[in-house]
């Protein structure tokens, strides 16, 4: 399970259950410079470098991790998860990928709903190299908006963190986010939710667009009434769901 950004790998714990039940192992690595620091210390003091973190550091740091194991794993990746996930593919990495309301990959112009959430952070002076933080204003506005009051709060105090300003400006440009679908040889799975104010259905339809071009199966799931933090909020058991029983439709 591959974590996104301004969150922890806690952000899993819920959501990894189900595929617990299921027989899998579950794994939930974190990315570089943020592993063995929890979210408050990663909060009163952000790593050096953080801000300069690229999307192809992340994705060869989980490459490393998952080429440690004895077989090649089903990936689920959330928000820049999701579009590690699908980078992972490209490479040939993973058995299977399911790519949860993922940030755009290279050559999806985000909507207007999508580039306001971001652009404070890509329009700041050497925003490309500083760590940028989501406040809790904009967690509740943007990524949990549909969530109960109680789970935005605790949510934010639990797992939110700083992220990478390169990788903001990399999915805003598409340097370094661009993959190859007909690479692609693993089936994938791509969701999109409604009420995601961050990550808009417009983005998920439009990527799965891309991503039939390959010959590999792909599929494609709509849930309504969700946020970006559909892996958490009341009814993330149905997304859990949804990607347990496809990998299985999949032999995965």
């Amino acid at each position: 399970m591959i974590h996104g950004a301004w969150v922890t790998a806690e952000s899993w714990d819920t959501f990894r259950q189900p595929f617990e039940a299921a027989g899998y192992t579950v794994h939930a690595p974190t990315w570089p410079m943020l592993g063995g620091r929890s979210a408050r210390q990663l909060n009163e003091s952000p790593p050096a470098g953080l801000g300069a973190l690229t999307t192809g550091a992340i994705v060869d740091h989980l490459q490393g991790v998952i080429e440690t194991l004895p077989d090649p794993p089903l990936l689920v990746g959330h928000s820049f998860g999701g579009l590690f996930t699908q980078m992972l593919l490209d490479r040939g990495v993973g058995r299977a990928g399911v790519a949860i309301n993922p940030v755009p990959i290279g050559g999806i112009v985000p909507g207007p709903t999508s580039l306001t959430a971001v652009l404070p952070a890509i329009a700041r002076w050497n925003g490309w190299n500083r760590p940028y933080a989501m406040s809790r204003q904009v967690w509740s506005n943007r990524f949990a908006n549909t969530a109960p009051l109680a789970l935005q709060n605790g949510s934010y105090d639990t797992y939110v963190i700083p992220t990478s300003g390169r990788i903001l400006h990399q999915a805003a440009t598409w340097l370094g986010t661009v993959v190859r679908p007909e690479r692609r040889k693993a089936p994938l799975l791509i969701t999109g939710s409604e009420g995601d104010r961050l990550i808009t259905p417009y983005i998920s339809r439009a990527t799965f667009k891309i991503q039939r071009r390959s010959e590999a199966p792909i599929d494609f799931t709509l849930f309504s009434n969700r946020s970006h933090l559909l892996i958490a909020e009341p009814g993330w058991e149905e997304v859990a769901g949804r990607a347990i029983t496809w990998a299985a439709s999949r032999d995965v």
